[in-house]
């Protein structure tokens, strides 16, 4: 079941532009430090299972395409393997990805209406039939291969490619996709780039000569914070006892076993 506050802060206004222009790169960075980051695959395997104990309080993650409800956060309709949401301009960009590798499929006809919804909480034109059809799109293989590259093209790629550049190992990395994830990115004072740099105010990243457990610890405190503003995200024990404890092991590549708890929940990878 899933816990009904884990939601990002997604902007409508970052979806393409986040794809489009990528993050600003320390003035002093180097090179990638390590050869295998996040996006190696089995990394990029427990990076989904991490993710989905906290978004659907399990590791199937898989099991999540079909997933689609409203969790009464001002954002519509929530929905998928990353939560995608028809108030925050990600659904759209999802279904119209979908549209234009396969016109006519189930989804399409909804795209005005998710046009029109797009920044609002409204089901205005979605319902009754827009659930009922999403869980069917589910079936068809491009409809999930559509989610697995929209969220590799908003969420997963930026994350990876600004963690590498920062020179961030695997639990770097994938700190900054789980507050992309939860929060967006954009001009939102909550958004990932402004954790990120109110963390740069405390902390030098390994890119700029910094140590990388100091500086990941100013990142977790800055998202703290962040998670804190919002009503919706004030439990933090995504970061306290989950992230928190594979720093505390300095478990920099995420190496299983791992054991972490969300929401009072246990959770392990062998």
């Amino acid at each position: 079941m899933r816990h009904p506050t884990p939601r990002r802060t997604a902007l409508a206004l970052f979806g393409a532009a986040l794809a489009a222009a990528p993050f600003l790169k320390p003035p002093h960075a180097t090179a990638s430090v390590r050869a295998i980051g996040l996006d190696d695959p089995a990394k990029k395997e427990i990076a989904m299972q991490l993710v989905s104990s906290a978004e659907n309080s399990s590791l199937d993650w898989k099991a999540q395409y079909q997933y689609i409800e409203d969790i009464r956060d001002g954002r519509g309709y929530t929905a998928g393997i990353i939560g995608f949401c028809s108030g925050t301009g990600d659904m759209l960009d999802l279904v119209e990805l979908y549209t234009g590798r396969k016109p006519g499929n189930v989804l399409a006809k909804y795209l005005p209406a998710l046009r029109e919804v797009d920044g609002s909480d409204s089901h205005d034109g979605l319902d009754p039939g827009f659930p009922g059809d999403w869980r069917r799109a589910a079936r068809d293989a491009a409809f999930r291969r559509a989610q697995d590259d929209e969220r590799d093209r908003v969420y997963f790629g930026p994350a990876v490619r600004q963690g590498k550049a920062d020179g961030l190992r695997v639990l770097g990395q994938f700190a900054y996709y789980d507050a992309i994830v939860m929060h967006g990115d954009g001009n939102d004072p909550l958004s990932f780039r402004n954790i990120r740099g109110r963390a740069l105010r405390t902390a030098n990243p390994p890119a700029w000569g910094g140590d990388e457990v100091t500086y990941l610890d100013a990142f977790l405190d800055a998202r703290v914070w962040a998670m804190r503003q919002e009503e919706a995200h004030s439990d933090t024990s995504r970061v306290d006892t989950a992230q928190r404890v594979f720093l505390r092991k300095r478990n920099l590549d995420l190496d299983p076993p791992l054991d972490w708890k969300v929401y009072g929940d246990s959770y392990h990878i062998g």
